[in-house]
């Protein structure tokens, strides 16, 4: 098999995969009232707190529960050590609180 035929036949199996995950993912939201029902009991029934998102520093784990200090507890004009301080915004009582101020 020659090396462009091979280029090809990955690129070709690249993009079955894809749409077979696309499928599947259409296929996987038809009963998803249902699925969100179920969640939501389950936090009822046994009192969960908010999602756990990203593993790394604890304003990002748990946003609802974050203050303004908490990203810059190091000095206050420390950079962002974690990728994920970057992808979330903070919590919309907080970005109320410093429109107000």
């Amino acid at each position: 098999m020659r090396r462009p035929d091979r280029f090809l036949f990955y690129i070709g199996a690249n993009i079955f995969i894809i749409a077979v995950m696309f499928i599947h993912s259409f296929a996987a939201t038809r009963n998803i009232e249902q699925v969100f029902a179920k969640k939501i009991e389950l936090v009822k029934r046994y009192g969960l707190t908010d999602l756990c998102i990203f593993t790394e520093a604890r304003y990002t784990r748990h946003p609802s529960q974050a203050d303004l200090n908490t990203p810059f507890q190091d000095y206050p004009l420390s950079f962002e050590h974690f990728p994920s301080g970057s992808i979330i915004s903070p919590p919309e009582h907080l970005r109320l609180g410093m429109k107000n101020e």
